[in-house]
């Protein structure tokens, strides 16, 4: 099965690996200044570096199908710097996965593909998807939604050891990034953990820094710029997470579902 992810962070990166150890071929697609701030477990890092490796598989950026098809062949991911997801034309696809999670629908529609999965809020399955993945933390967290939609957005991120909004670092004014800690290191409250041209962000719990965008991003007041794991625990800075995961095996039952289950008829196959 060759598969298309629109997005390549890390929710969408979980996804793809859950994929291509099922077995399947896995081409992604991001922007082309990409916004992941865990960009240790984010296959779009490759649009940066011209590779990226996490847990093990291998991405690499490539400029259109003929390197797609070629990545492919040496068992890599191939991610392009196409946020209109052009490719979707121009090579066989069997399912299209959005995974850009913008929690709203910026243009997938269920005639994308043979099957069209969509994660998070701001699709309906049936109408601009076959199927929704559910990615709000807690009791329903990658389940497979056949009828309506995911759980609406409530602008508040995850519960992580007894923080929330807390947890994420927002840019304080316009600017170019300039990261003061790197990823994987620890801080206290307080603590100096980036600046926006002269103007510092500061931490507001002690943790260990989860994510964090790459020196000299721009950025806008109030976009998400990192994270703070106050868990403290270094190996979840290089390895997918939990939630991730979770949302990957949601997705897999819904190809699973749609190309060898009871789905096949709904999607017509």
């Amino acid at each position: 099965m060759l598969v298309l992810i629109k997005g390549a962070g890390d929710l969408a990166t979980g996804t793809a690996l859950r994929l291509y150890r099922a077995g399947m071929q896995v081409v992604m697609t991001d922007l082309p200044q990409p916004l992941a701030v865990r960009r240790t477990v984010a296959f779009s890092q490759c649009i940066y570096d011209g590779t990226a490796q996490v847990e093990g598989v291998s991405a690499r950026h490539v400029p259109d199908c003929s390197g797609a098809e070629e990545a492919l062949s040496r068992g890599e991911i191939p991610v392009l710097a196409d946020p209109e997801a052009r490719i979707r034309t121009r090579m066989p696809f069997d399912a299209v996965v959005d995974g850009i999670l913008a929690k709203r629908n910026l243009g997938t529609a269920i005639t994308d593909a043979p099957v069209v999965l969509a994660l998070g809020p701001g699709f309906t399955a049936g109408t601009d998807c076959h199927a929704v993945v559910e990615t709000q933390r807690g009791h329903h967290l990658g389940r497979l939604i056949l009828e309506g939609s995911a759980a609406p957005n409530t602008g508040i991120p995850g519960d992580i050891g007894g923080y929330t909004t807390q947890r994420v670092i927002r840019a304080c004014g316009s600017g170019r990034l300039r990261p003061a800690v790197r990823i994987g290191d620890q801080v206290a409250a307080g603590d100096i953990v980036a600046w926006v041209e002269e103007t510092p962000i500061r931490a507001q719990i002690p943790g260990i820094v989860r994510g964090m965008l790459p020196e000299g991003c721009p950025v806008t007041p109030g976009l998400k710029t990192g994270d703070i794991d106050p868990r403290c625990t270094y190996d979840h800075c290089f390895t997918v997470s939990d939630k991730a995961r979770a949302i990957g095996g949601g997705v897999l039952e819904g190809l699973l579902y749609f190309t060898a289950g009871p789905g096949r008829a709904a999607a017509g196959r």
